[in-house]
């Protein structure tokens, strides 16, 4: 349930960062006023806009990888705690089984003797008569 809840919520936060820039079909480096203005040069103005969005999707890049850098760190951890759980009740496991296959010896030993006691009071009696 909690990896649920971090994959969500890491998906929630990398589409926020994704769809943060506006809308997703505008290009970066669109630019409504080097339309209007004839006397704007193309080359410079789309260029600017260019490098100001590799920085914004490196930016956001970045912190998606450092999100999923944290994810991992912490899935780690529930893997770490669930191996060390899963060694604690495999070592109870292992202990309640021997003491099950020695209590199970100690409860036939003396299911015998009991057979042998009844066995000896059943040959006296009949010497008895």
């Amino acid at each position: 349930m909690k990896r649920l809840v971090l994959t969500l919520g890491l998906l929630a936060a990398v589409n926020c960062a994704a769809m943060a820039d506006g809308n997703a079909f505008t290009p970066l480096d669109f630019n409504d006023t080097q339309y209007g203005n004839a006397t704007q040069s193309v080359k410079t103005a789309p260029a600017a806009s260019s490098a100001e969005g590799d920085a914004v999707g490196n930016g956001n890049i970045q912190n998606a990888i450092l999100q999923l850098d944290n994810a991992q760190v912490d899935i780690r951890n529930d893997l770490l705690n669930c191996k060390t759980k899963y060694a604690d009740v495999d070592a109870q496991y292992k202990l309640v089984k021997s003491e099950r296959k020695a209590l199970k010896k100690q409860v036939s030993t003396i299911e015998k003797r009991i057979k042998e006691i009844d066995r000896a009071k059943e040959k006296i009696r009949k010497n008895m008569l």
